[in-house]
């Protein structure tokens, strides 16, 4: 049966795992420029990072998302804490998206044109989500 969990739960794994991990890489090394906006974006969302200096927050913004993507491609990481952490980073994403009017059509949840790139972390909060489940449902069996 864990050997079918595991493989259940892969491709999504896989999916985030990757994609997670590629954009913490590629913020790694970040200029002023994307540090400027990156930051922006969020000060705008969450106002108590404008304390925080760009380049920093754009640093532990692609850390995070290092140790997220490895801890979804690692497969000895279990189930639950793989689900934690996407599921908190993913949470942080889609408030992001809630809070930033441009992203939104007026009144609505819907993405603007703008939006659509910060929308799709929906998927990632609904896989972190699945993988909490899964472990949860894991639990009860034993």
């Amino acid at each position: 049966m864990e050997l079918l969990r595991k493989a259940r739960t892969a491709p999504g794994r896989l999916a985030a795992g990757a994609y997670i991990l590629h954009s913490g890489l590629e913020k790694w090394d970040g200029g002023e420029e994307q540090a400027a906006g990156t930051h922006g974006m969020a000060a705008g969302a969450f106002p108590f990072l404008r304390s925080v200096p760009p380049r920093t927050f754009l640093r532990l913004l692609a850390a995070t998302e290092i140790a997220t993507g490895a801890a979804l491609l690692a497969p000895f990481v279990p189930g639950a804490l793989a689900g934690a952490a996407l599921t908190g980073f993913s949470s942080g994403l889609v408030a992001l998206y809630l809070r930033t009017p441009a992203l939104r059509k007026p009144g609505s949840v819907w993405p603007t044109p703008e939006g659509i790139g910060v929308s799709k972390d929906v998927w990632l909060l609904a896989i972190g989500l699945g993988l909490l489940a899964d472990a949860a449902a894991e639990r009860r069996e034993h």
